[in-house]
């Protein structure tokens, strides 16, 4: 996958794991050692399940794009599967798996559409192919051949020249506000830590779970 990010961490020297009651520092704390993992060829990659209006399940890898105490950000065609089911249905999840650090993060909770200015700014600084590239796609959509995609995107290189490309209408971020977060570590012989939150109000909830 292609144009990784890297979130600013938020780092806790010295900071034991176990008394942290907050998922979003112990996220940006866990980001930040796969981050700085060699062997992790895309530490961004998630994947996010959404529902359809009968209630079967979809799931796909994304590229996790920003997060902060506010929540998990990625981009997508709004006509999408994904875009459209989460526009009916905001109810999602997301999990990261982390194989060389052992560790696994679920998250859930309800998705909503970032702001046209966050988009705008994300949109920017895009590579210009990949901008061309969102305008020509009908993503989720049949395709008849590779070449239809071809000449599309041809023909948004021509429409827009040497000039900046714009944020397509139909193209935005999501971002999943949590509502539960679960954070994993392997354990020798299954005797794995899985720290559970669960947000009460404005405040959340911390407790172990069996493995």
């Amino acid at each position: 996958m292609t144009e990784p990010v890297r979130p600013d961490p938020l780092r806790l020297p010295g900071c034991d794991l176990r008394a942290l009651d907050d998922p979003a520092q112990r996220f940006a704390l866990w980001w930040a050692d796969a981050v700085d993992d060699q062997s992790l060829e895309e530490p961004a990659a998630l994947v996010l399940a959404t529902v359809d209006a009968a209630g079967r399940p979809s799931a796909r890898v994304v590229l996790l794009r920003a997060f902060d105490a506010r929540g998990f950000v990625f981009y997508t065609n709004l006509e999408s599967r994904k875009g459209r089911e989460l526009q009916a249905r905001p109810a999602c999840a997301l999990c990261l798996y982390h194989p060389p650090l052992h560790r696994q993060i679920r998250i859930e909770g309800d998705a909503v559409v970032v702001d046209d200015a966050e988009a705008d700014a994300y949109f920017a600084g895009r590579p210009r192919d990949s901008q061309m590239s969102a305008w020509a796609s009908d993503q989720s959509r049949p395709l008849g051949s590779e070449q239809v995609l071809g000449d599309r995107i041809a023909v948004v290189a021509d429409r827009y020249g040497d000039g900046p490309i714009p944020r397509p209408p139909f193209w935005s971020g999501f971002r999943v506000v949590p509502a539960a977060m679960e954070f994993w570590q392997e354990g020798p012989f299954r005797r794995h830590r899985r720290d559970s939150y669960l947000r009460v109000g404005d405040r959340w909830q911390r407790s172990l779970l069996f493995p």
